[in-house]
């Protein structure tokens, strides 16, 4: 996938689709793409023609893995490259806190760590039954930090994320909607159409109300 195409906007009249589009990596994502992926929101909170934001990942094998840690040999290396880092991801979860317009994230099978931030920052999340969720950053020997944390703290409670955290087990939609990590979980082949119907009625209502 080009650099320029790592992050895709797709337009159908007041909804939006954000696409992390990185296929063949499952769209885990790189220093860049987090980058691409608030400025995106950015420009389309700032938007008056948007009425809701739908954020996936190509394809419906992955919403995304988290970041990509091959690239962190030469992008995450030492601690100065590590909070650099870090304030591009913080940046980007600025941007979604700040967003004016609804987020729904449409998750088809694997949304862990980063990719599971990413859609708890989202309003609503709608995923398959064979979604599987969890973020084992502990396998890397590293933290979440406070920012990327409070996402999850504020969807699932303090005790609950330490559990995710602590014990970084991966598990299924089932689990994740009973940990209130998830809007609504539907059958894998409806999870578009189900999203595309959640955003069309966000879409129709006044959009000061929504905001």
């Amino acid at each position: 996938t080009p650099m320029s195409e790592l992050v895709r906007v797709d337009r159908e009249g007041a909804i939006a689709t954000v696409v992390l589009n990185r296929p063949d990596k499952l769209n885990a994502m790189t220093r860049p793409m987090w980058g691409m992926l608030g400025d995106a929101i950015a420009a389309l909170s700032a938007d008056d023609g948007v009425r809701c934001i739908v954020v996936r990942g190509a394809g419906e094998r992955a919403f995304s893995p988290g970041n990509d840690i091959a690239e962190f040999a030469t992008e995450r290396a030492n601690k100065a490259q590590a909070v650099e880092y870090g304030k591009v991801m913080h940046r980007t979860a600025e941007a979604f806190v700040q967003c004016r317009h609804p987020l729904v994230a449409q998750i088809h099978g694997i949304c862990v760590g980063g990719g599971l931030e990413i859609a708890a920052l989202c309003d609503l999340r709608i995923c398959g039954t064979s979604s599987r969720f969890g973020a084992p950053i502990k396998n890397l020997g590293l933290v979440m930090a406070y920012p990327e944390m409070a996402p999850l703290v504020r969807l699932a409670g303090p005790a609950v994320a330490l559990e995710i955290l602590l014990e970084g087990r991966i598990f299924d939609a089932a689990e994740a909607k009973e940990k209130g990590l998830v809007t609504r979980v539907v059958p894998d082949a409806e999870v578009a159409a189900e999203t595309r119907a959640t955003a069309q009625r966000i879409a129709e209502g006044a959009p000061l109300a929504a905001r």
